[in-house]
Formats: structure tokens, C-alpha cells, sequence
């Protein structure tokens, strides 16, 4: 294999063997489309010669074909902002543009800092690159949100008439159906999804052009005007400069909200997934409102034992989401001066929330949400030997006679039902009118 990469990446594999977590391929190529945008922006401009800038062109349409993916050969965790990844990237469209160029009539020497990098920094490229990269894997995760909460409310649909014992504190509450509690969980997910719609907004303002501490070092006003045309048609999204490169330079708070708001999402799904757990729980010791699909069996011991192996899937999705956040944070905190420095791991840590959500949702959606059963006789025999009529009796009766009503029933083991229709406050039929009236 013939090796693309010159120096500055052989000493960064030294210093950094690692192997345990590879650079996303998407962000290496978002830096990639990068450095294409800002040789046709040279070019335009007069600050490249024509023959280096379409070399450079060449190469990293070559790049983003996938020919060269073995060139990238750096973990995602190492030290600096990712300078050692930056000139990786710099390094093998070099030395592949100059290949280019020698097939022409003379050589032509393509450097990786003078002409790839020219009026860039590791410190305006990289988190540019990152939040190209997040946009992209957000866009889908966005598409399978919507998507989830389409089955939920479907679901939600189907089991609109099935009356259910409604839950507070873990205890009977008040009647409620099995629909109304699914179109909650929609509804819950699809305001998640619009946090993370919102968080996502400030990522479409880049700091490319601000160099190496914001303030453009390097980089003409022509060539930055130049830039973001090209880049937004490379990338096919609407991304434009920041009014001011220095915040988005010296500053990771925009990751840190939006990690944060994918952490909330995951927050209302674990909560969603153990009351799954909870309402299917059984199949003859527990509630059992709800069927969950028979995915697996659950136990290397106990014959046909099922666990709800979607839904602790799900929590354990916000276990790496917020662990994920945490490390964001602190990463972001360490920032000093002009420079938020610990850009590596937050990528790292950012693109794998993005990602693992948006597989973990899709296959939550189908293979569970989707094939979930309400058990229209469960539900209504639970709700039955509730108490949950009560808090729709207390208008017409008065909360001290349910209250008084609710104890006996509590300590004898009858209904709420049978007490109230012994104790001549009303009858069947106005039982039964009221508790029609409370459930609308």
C-alpha cells in the first residue's frame, strides 16, 4: 500500500498508537469538502494558481469517492484541537494532488501548509468540520424522532378505547385509556425532537475564516467571502459565517447545548422505556396491561423467560448520552483565552450520541413500539379493583364519603363499586354515568 500521509502524521501515530476509537469517517470528510471549497475559493480569487488549486480539487473529490480511506489512519482521541487529524487530511490530499499535477508537462509541488491549508487553522477547520458532520447525522436522527412518534400515535390510535388504571406515585390515581397514555408518549418525544431542532440552529454559523484565534490572521475578506458560496454548495446545507469568528474559536458552548438537548430527548425516552417495562411486566407476577414482542429468549437458565430487552436497550442509551454530555462539558469548560482546545474528544463524544440515538430509535420504534399489545381484559380488570373511580365520584358525592368509600374498600378487598352501591350513594347506572362523564 503505497502510504499518502507524510510526517506530521508518522509522528502522531507514534505518540498516539491507540486503536480503540477510529475518527468518524463523515467529519474527516467534512474537512475534506473544506479544504475543496477553499481551493476553488483561492482560485477565484486569485490566490492560488489555477493548476495546484484544481490538483487539490481533484484530490479531494478522489478522497470523498472513498478511494483513499486507509490514508486516515489517526484515532479519534489525541491531544491538541486535532491538529494531528487536520494534517492527516492536509497531508494525503497533498501528496495526491501533487501526483495530479506532475501529470501534466512540469512538476508542480503541492504543500500541505502552504496551498492545502492556506488561510486555515486547526482552530477554525476543525469545529467548522464538526458541525457539518452533526447537521448531517442530526438530519437523520430528526427523520427516525418523527418517525417513533408516528408509531407511538398509531399505536395510540388503536388503543383509544381501551380503558386502563391511570398511575400517580406508583399508586391508583385516576381512569384513564390506553391511547391517551400512548399519545402522551408521541407527544412527549416530538417536543424532545424540537429541543434538539432548536439546538442544533446555532451549528449552521461556522468560525471558518476567523485562522487561528478568530480574528482572521491570514485569511483575506476576499477569500472568506468567496468561501462559504462554494462551501454551501458543496455541502448542500445553509450554513454562513458567524458575525464574529472569535466566540465560536475560543468557545464550545454551542456542542455543549446541543449534546444537552439530546441528553434531555434520551431523559423522557428512558422514562417512556420503564414504563414499558413496568406495564408489561409479568407474564403472571406483575401488571401485564401491555405485551411487549418476544424478541429472545431472556435467560441462560429460566425456560421461557422473555426480558424486555428493547426497552432496557433504550435506558441504556441515555447511560452513553449523558455520560457523553458530561465529558462535553467538561471538555468545553477547559477551554483557555482564545482557543477551545479539547475539540477531539468532544467530536468523538458528539457524533457517537448523534449516531447510536438514531439507530437505537429506529430499531426501538419497529421492533418494539410497533408490536405492542394492550391487554383490553387486564387493563379493565385492574382498573376495576382500583380505586381510581374515586377522584370522579368527589364532584357529585363529596371528597369525605369517597374517601371513607376508597378506605373500605382498601380493607375489605371489594370494589370501589360495590362499596359506594351497598352504601346506597348511588346505583349501578349512576356509577357508571359518572365514571363515563370522568373519562372524557
Amino acid at each position: 500500500m503505497k502510504i499518502y500521509y507524510d510526517y506530521q502524521t508518522k509522528k502522531a501515530i507514534r505518540n498516539f498508537p491507540f486503536t480503540s476509537r477510529a475518527t468518524p469517517k463523515d467529519f474527516l470528510y467534512a474537512i475534506v469538502e473544506i479544504k475543496k471549497a477553499a481551493a476553488i475559493a483561492h482560485r477565484t480569487v486569485h490566490e492560488l494558481k489555477g493548476t495546484r488549486a484544481q490538483a487539490i480539487i481533484r484530490a479531494c473529490d478522489e478522497i470523498l469517492a472513498g478511494q483513499f480511506d486507509d490514508q486516515f489512519v489517526l484515532p479519534a482521541f489525541q491531544g491538541g484541537a486535532g491538529t494531528s487529524n487536520h494534517m492527516n487530511v492536509n497531508e494525503v490530499i497533498a501528496t495526491r494532488a501533487t501526483e495530479l499535477a506532475a501529470q501534466g508537462h512540469k512538476k508542480i509541488v503541492i504543500h500541505p501548509n502552504d496551498h492545502v491549508n492556506r488561510s486555515h487553522s486547526t482552530n477554525d477547520v476543525m469545529p467548522s468540520a464538526l458541525r457539518i458532520a452533526a447537521i448531517r447525522r442530526t438530519h437523520s436522527l430528526l427523520a427516525t424522532v418523527k418517525e417513533l412518534v408516528k408509531v407511538f400515535h398509531k399505536k395510540a390510535e388503536q388503543f383509544r378505547s381501551i380503558q386502563k388504571l391511570g398511575r400517580t406515585h406508583m399508586q391508583d390515581a385516576a381512569p384513564i385509556t390506553v391511547g391517551s397514555e400512548f399519545k402522551a408518549y408521541g407527544d412527549v418525544i416530538k417536543r424532545g425532537g424540537r429541543r434538539v431542532e432548536a439546538a442544533l440552529q446555532p451549528l449552521f454559523e461556522l468560525n471558518l475564516g476567523g485562522s487561528a484565534v478568530g480574528n482572521s490572521i491570514n485569511a483575506s475578506p476576499k477569500y472568506i467571502r468567496a468561501l462559504y458560496p462554494q462551501l454551501k454548495k458543496i455541502t448542500e446545507l445553509p450554513i454562513k459565517p458567524a458575525d464574529n469568528f472569535m466566540p465560536l474559536t475560543s468557545s464550545s458552548s454551542d456542542f455543549v447545548a446541543f449534546s444537552q438537548s439530546l441528553t434531555a430527548l434520551c431523559t423522557d425516552l428512558t422514562k417512556i422505556a420503564h414504563d414499558l417495562r413496568f406495564l408489561s411486566s409479568g407474564p403472571k407476577g406483575g401488571i401485564g396491561e401491555i405485551h411487549l414482542p418476544e424478541l429472545q429468549p431472556g435467560s441462560s437458565i429460566m425456560p421461557g423467560k422473555v426480558n424486555p430487552i428493547m426497552p432496557e436497550a433504550l435506558t441504556q442509551l441515555y447511560c452513553l448520552v449523558s455520560g457523553n454530555n458530561l465529558t462535553i462539558e467538561l471538555a468545553a469548560q477547559s477551554a483557555q483565552l482564545e482557543m477551545a482546545v479539547f475539540l477531539p474528544i468532544i467530536t468523538d463524544r458528539l457524533l457517537e450520541s448523534i449516531q447510536m440515538m438514531d439507530e437505537m430509535l429506529r430499531q426501538f420504534a419497529m421492533a418494539c413500539v410497533a408490536g405492542i399489545i394492550a391487554d383490553k381484559k387486564r387493563c379493565r380488570e385492574l382498573l376495576e379493583r382500583s380505586t381510581a373511580f374515586g377522584v370522579g365520584l368527589s364532584p357529585r358525592l363529596g371528597y369525605e364519603a369517597v374517601a371513607s368509600a376508597v378506605k373500605e374498600a382498601v380493607r375489605s378487598g371489594k370494589t370501589l363499586r360495590r362499596v359506594i352501591i351497598e352504601r346506597r350513594l348511588l346505583t349501578n347506572k349512576q356509577f357508571n354515568a359518572l365514571v363515563k362523564s370522568a373519562m372524557k
